[in-house]
């Protein structure tokens, strides 16, 4: 007799919402970790891949009247090639006004705001590496006492989770995730931990 073969993807191993919030936290309490703020608020409002996070520049945020734009369009991504289709994303509010303080703040500390300038660098004022995005990502987990550490990838997990189950609607998650299948997206849609313990919450025990 054949063997049963479970063909059921399971879902990824996201942030809880504590968790987010004690690293968002933890980043936004110190002064010189307010570029690592930025850039987790990015991975969790937009779901961008790290490789994508650490490749935008001023004038993929910043429009023609230095306001940061309500669209975002993307010059590279997962899969870009010489002619690639264009991939947008949309910031939330919230990550808008970060990201108009986070200009500011390039702005004071003399760090270039020309259109072709890195938008997140390092201390040499290099373009950031995403080894260095992965290495922040884990010392600030340790900072805020998260007890099983994530990927810095986990982190585009949880926003596309969080977006499915705002609104349960795999397509508007899709859109969200730029998956070229729905099936990718699918996995997005199985219960999360989170899910758990909420339906436990008020179980009469």
């Amino acid at each position: 007799m054949a063997a049963y073969v479970d063909t059921v993807l399971t879902p990824p191993r996201v942030l809880s919402e504590e968790e987010q919030e004690a690293i968002l936290k933890v980043t936004g309490e110190h002064a010189a970790g307010f570029r690592d703020h930025v850039i987790i608020s990015v991975a969790l409002g937009t779901g961008l891949r790290e490789h994508e996070i650490a490749a935008l520049t001023v004038g993929d945020i910043l429009g023609a009247g230095g306001h940061v734009r309500t669209r975002i369009t993307l010059k590279t991504f997962k899969r870009s090639s010489s002619r690639p289709a264009p991939q947008t994303v949309v910031p939330p509010p919230r990550l808008r006004a970060k990201l108009d303080k986070f200009i500011a703040w390039k702005r004071r500390r003399g760090q270039s705001l020309d259109t072709g300038a890195p938008l997140f660098v390092s201390k040499k004022k290099n373009p950031i590496s995403t080894r260095a995005m992965r290495s922040m990502f884990r010392k600030w987990q340790l900072k805020a006492g998260v007890e099983f550490l994530h990927t810095f990838h986990g982190l585009r997990h949880s926003a596309i989770t969080s977006v499915y189950r705002k609104g349960k609607d795999i397509k508007v998650a899709q859109v969200f995730a730029r998956h070229k299948s729905p099936a990718t997206t699918e996995r997005y849609t199985h219960p999360t931990i989170q899910d758990l313990i909420e339906a436990v919450h008020d179980l009469p025990c």
